[in-house]
């Protein structure tokens, strides 16, 4: 079974086809900008200071489990700056803008040269745009891997975790499979063979967000049990952990950027679609989004509660911008799916529940896209605002946790996510909002309701915010 790039769906197809041309979904990049680190603005002064510590030490060690060979080629690329990109860049590549040929270029010179359709060799700028994005693939997703695999063996606590020991142990595999490809990629056949060695990876490490929810429900189990302890020290409020959620932050930013650079290739590699670049969409309508969101929500819901309050969408039902449909589909649903719950759980069920209200709005002179969403749910307690951005904190029961990280199926998310319940909803929403460079707010009043605001940059400029 593979993976649908374009929607995110299993399907037993293999590369280069897909099925649901209607919702092709994902994530975009390529503009070569080097640096050494963007902090995340969640991130503490002294999470920061540490990152710094980090890329700092030139002292090598071996990596505990790691050979010698491998510990030095985790610290060798580790030792490399990564490079950052924009939504904008990831379009501009996919057309071949940074190539001498560009798609309509090739097919006028066709044109003037038969004077009919294109030639049947009419893919030539599309073989050159994806020898150059796997190029540099190659280049960069080892230097993300290692940066990633050195944050996984240096995180306090977490790093023992048997599951988070099996995402490193992941992502040093992964490491291994492709610095074992020649860093030129020169010929279509050397590219194809690279394509295959992506897919190979970006299906292995669907299970990750999976895998990492569930070191974070070891994690308390341990602490609950008094089994761990920091600096000393028994840990018990989890929740205030502030390494342990800078170490999440970073992981889960630079997990999005390593799927949305392969993923975009590997929609590349499929039949075009109109108003796709990959699978960036160019005509993104977020009412289109907001719909099938509610569609989603009200279904999980009902088969809960067995009924689902009403929304009504107002403000710019019109509005298209590029954008990939999946990321968006995510927040919406999740802050939906929130809105929905809180507003039976607080109102009873078999209520007459007020509607849940989404406004789109945005101007000519926007800087951003902005959706809200508003519920009269009863609000959140001012003492748990804090709580609801991190990773450790969830209400629900033990017990309906554990039974969540049995759950083990290759999805990132969805209605039949195991991840909701598990703290991890919010956070990771607004990890995908903050990748292209928007956001995720919420105002709460409470003994009334919710505001969410999703902030999403219109022209898609801001570079990704690489974290050490």
């Amino acid at each position: 079974m593979n993976t649908d790039i374009r929607t995110g769906r299993r399907t037993g197809m293999g590369m280069g086809t897909h099925q649901d041309q209607s919702s092709r979904h994902y994530s975009p990049i390529i503009q070569f900008h080097h640096r050494g680190s963007r902090h995340l603005s969640t991130s503490t002064a002294a999470a920061a200071a540490s990152a710094r510590t980090r890329s700092a030490s030139t002292t090598e060690k071996k990596i505990s489990d790691l050979s010698d060979e491998q510990s030095a080629m985790v610290y060798k690329h580790a030792g490399r700056s990564q490079t950052s990109a924009s939504l904008l860049t990831l379009m501009k590549t996919g057309r071949g803008d940074f190539l001498h040929k560009t798609y309509k270029e090739e097919d006028v010179q066709q044109g003037e040269e038969t004077s009919s359709a294109p030639a049947p060799d009419d893919k030539v700028a599309t073989d050159k745009i994806l020898m150059q994005v796997a190029g540099f693939l190659r280049h960069e997703l080892p230097i993300r891997l290692s940066h990633r695999i050195l944050d996984l063996e240096r995180v306090p606590l977490m790093k023992e975790m048997a599951s988070v020991k099996q995402v490193r142990d992941l992502y040093v595999m992964s490491l291994q499979e492709l610095t074992s490809v020649d860093k030129q990629i020169s010929t279509l056949q050397e590219e194809e063979a690279f394509a295959q060695i992506l897919e190979s990876i970006y299906e292995r490490h669907a299970s990750v967000l999976v895998q990492m929810a569930r070191g974070a429900f070891e994690l308390r189990a341990a602490i609950r049990k008094g089994t761990l302890s920091q600096k000393g020290k028994s840990v018990v409020d989890f929740d205030t952990m502030d390494e342990t959620h800078a170490f999440l932050d970073r992981f889960y930013i630079s997990r999005i950027g390593i799927r949305v650079l392969i993923g975009q290739y590997l929609a590349l590699r499929q039949p075009p679609v109109e108003n796709y670049i990959g699978f960036i969409c160019l005509k993104t309508s977020p009412y289109e989004i907001v719909k099938r969101a509610i569609d989603d929500a009200a279904f999980m819901c009902t088969r809960k509660y067995g009924d689902a309050p009403e929304v009504i969408i107002t403000g710019r039902l019109d509005l298209t911008f590029p954008y990939v449909p999946t990321h968006l589909h995510y927040i919406m649903l999740e802050l939906l799916k929130n809105s929905m719950r809180a507003t039976v759980d607080w109102h009873g069920i078999d209520a007459d529940y007020p509607p849940i209200k989404v406004v789109i709005a945005d101007g000519k002179e926007n800087e951003d896209v902005i959706i809200k969403v508003s519920d009269e749910g009863g609000g959140i307690p001012r003492s748990n605002m804090k709580k609801i951005w991190s990773y450790l904190f969830t209400t629900a029961d033990p017990a309906i946790q554990e039974g969540m990280v049995a759950f083990n199926e290759n999805v990132d998310h969805g209605i039949d996510s195991p991840l909701a319940g598990l703290g991890y909803g919010l956070p990771i929403s607004r990890s995908y909002a903050r990748y292209f460079g928007g956001d995720v707010s919420l105002m709460s009043m409470e003994g009334h309701g919710t505001d969410a605001f999703v902030y999403l940059t219109r022209l898609g400029k801001t570079r990704e915010p690489l974290p050490i």
